[in-house]
């Protein structure tokens, strides 16, 4: 979690930074592809905002009406990110682009004097677009290293397996954008340098419709990616079978009638098992068996923070135990989270 604020903070710094050069180099030159990164800037830098505001909501204690926590904002938020503030950079770019090129519209060309000096004015477009490269730069370096690490320790083949089973949609998200960031960039210098250089404005124009598009085709990638977190996924088949087959090969263990999984936040698996066990074990083995089952789980998996296995002969064989020694939540409904083995 520390690693995805910092890389958070870091991108917030540098995108507020560039969206203020940005907009000065826009209002020097005119620039249909500048207008569009500034759009682009400040889409990034309301990401953050809305990114810590996740980060920090998800961070609350479990209550009674939320027993497993708040860690599902952060899928929320980020949602909220890929719609508002990607597609609504990205709609806007794209339609100022359009407008652009359908009125034959490009980046204005006039000459500023300062301190004695006069140049043209699209060099100012140059010196922010470039230093914003630096700064972009810098965050996705420090958002790279972050999934780097994750695909590390959970063996993932990549960027691409990293991208459709990473519950941290936090890092996610600043990944994405930054890379977006800099493919925006690169666009818009292109964009500026033909129109520099052939006089033809139509291709400022055209970049600045290119970078709308980069956007809303991520927008829509990001929103479904959360999309899938907020309706309750489970874990990868290779990652459950594995814990399947913990439950199945334990001491005591009949059969593994049900197995369920899913995210309740970042990193944060609950696992549920409905089992059967040997007709011959007493209660307090029984419950034993439970604990140590449930320990095993958490092992195996750091992602699993809750486990909850429920025996489906109680040891009379009078049907399902009611107690499950799983930390399920308090039949008497206490203001407290879920205590015991699940927690």
């Amino acid at each position: 979690m520390a690693g995805s604020k910092s890389v958070v903070i870091a991108a917030l710094i540098a995108n507020g930074a560039i969206a203020v050069l940005k907009f000065l180099g826009f209002l020097v030159t005119g620039s249909p592809a500048m207008l569009s990164e500034v759009y682009h800037s400040i889409s990034d830098t309301g990401n953050q905002v809305f990114l810590l505001i996740g980060l920090r909501y998800g961070e609350r204690e479990a209550t009674r009406s939320h027993p497993f926590g708040y860690g599902k904002a952060q899928f929320f938020y980020s949602f909220l990110v890929s719609v508002m503030l990607f597609g609504i950079a990205g709609w806007e770019s794209a339609k100022h682009g359009y407008n652009a090129l359908t009125h034959h519209g490009g980046a204005v060309t006039t000459t500023v004097s300062r301190f004695g000096f006069t140049f043209p004015g699209v060099w100012v477009n140059y010196a922010v677009l470039l230093s914003a490269v630096a700064f972009e730069s810098y965050a996705f370096t420090k958002a790279y290293k972050e999934m780097q690490s994750q695909i590390k320790e959970n063996d993932w083949s990549g960027l691409r397996e990293a991208f459709r089973r990473t519950s941290d949609t936090t890092t996610l998200t600043a990944l994405t954008e930054d890379t977006v960031a800099l493919a925006g960039l690169v666009l818009a210098l292109v964009g500026i340098f033909l129109t520099q250089q052939t006089g033809n404005p139509v291709y400022d124009a055209a970049a600045a419709l290119l970078i709308g598009l980069l956007l809303m085709v991520f927008a829509v990638a990001l929103a479904l990616e959360n999309k899938r977190l907020l309706l309750g996924e489970s874990i990868s088949k290779t990652d459950e079978n594995q814990l399947r087959e913990v439950v199945r090969n334990w001491e005591g263990v009949d059969s593994l009638v049900e197995f369920r999984s899913v995210y309740f936040g970042p990193r944060q698996v609950l696992v549920t098992a409905d089992v059967e066990f040997e007709q011959d074990l007493e209660t307090e083995e029984l419950e034993g068996k439970i604990a140590d089952i449930v320990a095993a789980l958490k092992e195996t998996n750091s992602d699993v923070k809750k486990a909850y296995v429920e025996p489906q002969n109680g040891p009379a064989g009078d049907g399902e135990s009611s107690a499950s020694g799983s930390g399920g939540p308090s039949p008497s409904g206490g203001d407290g989270p879920p205590s015991g083995g699940g927690a």
